[in-house]
């Protein structure tokens, strides 16, 4: 198997044709020659005249044989110039999760998918540009750096070098078994994705600044399970000093607050992911590990499907969880108990949530559905049948349901719906809060909470609203045909909070709106889309039902 592409003579003059072609009068294109690495000499391709990309880059060998369900090894020293034009390899997945807002499609798939892409406007080495870290999201971590949302040309332009990570997703990056974690040498198995993005993190910190970028300022940032995997890299001691800052998009929340365990946010024990391991093995037919090695990949990802269930409610009701583990090791402590030791890592942070994600909808769609004009969207709690609604206020508010039910009353299916936006959108407001709070005790390290409010335009925009993962398109500033003109400021100004505040740790800019840090006094939740203001506060007497009902849950 070809581990990698060396450019020959006509290939380095293509480049060299394009890169001048390119200028145009403009500045030169940034670093349109070779680049040196740590494993071998990497040249890229022009994409803009000022922005060069390089993809497909290998931060670690590839997991495959022996070295499956292991930690990554090293990436494989190469001889010449390494051509990174082209996408690299996608890990394996499931095709079933081949769409979203963080797939890429029908890219060849390939175990040898350790690898990365950097966008750059530096001209030479040394420029110490700030550097943004994108993990993906996905099913289960089922996406890919090569979705065209995620084309960072528009945030190298504003001056970030931006690195966006593969990582291994699925039962490749997250099994657990008791014989892999007797292997190990640390008695913990499970977190093979995240010592992949750990890993990714050191070849940044060692190579970065032949790319233009300053390897001691490092925001990661993503959305999604992204966002669960920048929580995660947070309380892992093998991540201090790897990045200075942190943007989490959806799901930075109270580490008492039980949605949680419906997002990317979940864990489990090393116990239960063991067991949850050997329930797979089973499902594959096999009973070892050396077993387990010889599968084809195919083999396993079809058993994948069929360890995957959703339920109606939250979308995360599995046989198998297939989630971060606390494993004693890579994640020594839960959120809350490695809060309580201050252990996690010190960083600026930038946080938010979708205005009709977590099981909201546009405040226009249930006239729209009850009309039969619409369906409901998936995972949708306001738009529950009333008696369905009514179980799910019990089951999950149990001794408080009834006071949660004359704050946000529910006597007719129109009023469910209505409160029940109302009491999703109040609780995203207090939740990021109370993790503010927690997570930030002691430190003199700057929060920036928002809610996301921008409905992207398309036929279920009345009823989705700013749903799970909107805001990734006005993140990297990528258009499409049908935006407005409201969509292009808006796309504008939230690609220049998030590069300014990887620049500074404060996203605060000329000519943007102002937006309060956090200060522990009072809720602050700035609106990104909408009125680029402050948002109101919910009344009182809703701020403390929801801080009440928060502690009254078990730590996570």
């Amino acid at each position: 198997m070809e581990t990698h592409r060396t450019l020959g003579k006509c290939a380095s003059l293509q480049i060299a044709i394009a890169a001048g072609l390119s200028m145009s009068g403009q500045a030169q294109a940034a670093l349109n020659g070779p680049v040196r690495t740590d494993a071998g000499l990497v040249s890229g391709t022009v994409t803009d005249p000022s922005i060069s990309v390089f993809r497909g880059v290998p931060y670690a060998a590839a997991p495959v044989g022996d070295l499956r369900f292991r930690p990554p090894a090293p990436a494989v020293p190469w001889q010449g110039v390494r051509s990174a034009e082209h996408p690299g390899l996608v890990c394996p997945r499931a095709p079933e999760y081949n769409s979203g807002p963080n797939s890429s499609g029908d890219l060849p798939v390939s175990e040898d998918c350790l690898n990365l892409d950097i966008y750059t406007g530096a001209q030479a080495a040394g420029e110490h540009r700030p550097v943004m870290v994108w993990f993906h999201g996905g099913t289960r971590g089922a996406g890919s750096t090569s979705n065209p949302t995620f084309d960072s040309t528009a945030l190298a332009k504003k001056g970030a070098v931006v690195v966006l990570v593969n990582f291994r997703n699925g039962p490749l990056g997250l099994l657990a078994t008791p014989e892999l974690s007797r292997e190990s040498g640390h008695n913990a198995s499970g977190n093979y994705a995240l010592m992949d993005d750990i890993a990714a993190l050191k070849w940044i910190k060692r190579n970065i600044g032949a790319f233009g970028g300053d390897p001691e300022n490092v925001t990661i940032f993503g959305e999604s399970l992204g966002a669960g995997t920048v929580n995660f890299l947070a309380l892992s001691p093998f991540c201090k000093g790897l990045f200075q800052r942190r943007i989490t998009q959806s799901h930075s929340l109270y580490s008492h607050d039980p949605s949680m365990q419906d997002h990317g946010t979940r864990s489990q024990t090393l116990k239960e992911a063991e067991a949850s391991g050997v329930q797979f093995m089973k499902l594959l037919g096999v009973k070892t590990t050396a077993e387990l090695r010889k599968l084809p990949w195919e083999t396993i990802y079809a058993a994948f499907v069929r360890s995957f269930k959703t339920g109606p409610l939250t979308g995360f009701t599995n046989d198998i969880p297939w989630t971060y583990v606390i494993d004693g090791y890579v994640i020594p402590r839960n959120y809350t108990d490695t809060f309580a030791t201050h252990a996690q890592v010190d960083a600026d942070a930038l946080t938010g949530e979708n205005r009709d994600e977590n099981g909201a909808a546009a405040d226009t769609a249930f006239d729209l559905v009850a009309a039969g004009k619409a369906m409901p969207p998936p995972y949708n709690t306001a738009l529950l049948p009333l008696p369905q609604y009514l179980a799910f206020v019990h089951q999950r508010y149990g001794t408080m349901a009834d006071e949660y039910l004359r704050l946000y009353p529910a006597t007719s299916a129109k009023q469910a719906f209505e409160t029940a936006n109302a009491a999703i959108r109040d609780s995203s407001q207090v939740s990021p809060h109370m993790w503010a709070e927690q997570a930030m005790a002691g430190s003199k390290k700057h929060v920036y909470i928002y809610r996301f409010s921008q409905a992207p335009q398309g036929p279920d925009h009345d009823v989705t609203g700013a749903f799970h993962g909107a805001d990734l398109r006005y993140v990297f500033n990528n258009s499409l045909p049908d935006w407005t003109d409201e969509d292009h400021r808006v796309a504008d100004m939230m690609s220049s909070y998030w590069v300014n505040f990887a620049r500074t740790g404060d996203p605060n800019g000329p000519n943007l709106p102002k937006w309060p840090a956090f200060n522990g006094e009072k809720l602050s939740t700035m609106e990104l889309g909408g009125s680029y203001a402050p948002l109101p506060s919910p009344d009182p007497a809703k701020v403390d039902f929801w801080r009440r009902y928060y502690q009254s849950q078990p730590p996570l």
